[in-house]
């Protein structure tokens, strides 16, 4: 899965297009490493977005295209 429909789908990013301007910025990272919104995500991997001066760090646990609200937490854990 794509890294900007991962974030939209885990609800770390409300809109796509955010998080594919996040990415664009160079806020988001995957296993230390700058990434794009195309990159693919798999299970294990760890994420890292910066916004302002808050920084969120997190583990995918799961991928699903299609998730309800509810779910949406279950898809990653938070690491700090």
């Amino acid at each position: 899965m794509r890294l900007d429909k991962f974030l939209k789908n885990s609800r770390l990013i409300k809109r796509r297009t955010i998080a594919k301007e996040a990415c664009d910025q160079g806020r988001v990272s995957i296993n230390e490493k700058e990434a794009k919104a195309s990159t693919e995500v798999s299970v294990g991997d760890k994420i890292e977005i910066t916004f302002g001066t808050r920084t969120t760090k997190v583990e995918i646990i799961d991928i699903s295209e299609h998730v309800t609200k509810d779910l949406a937490k279950e898809m990653y854990k938070i690491i700090e």
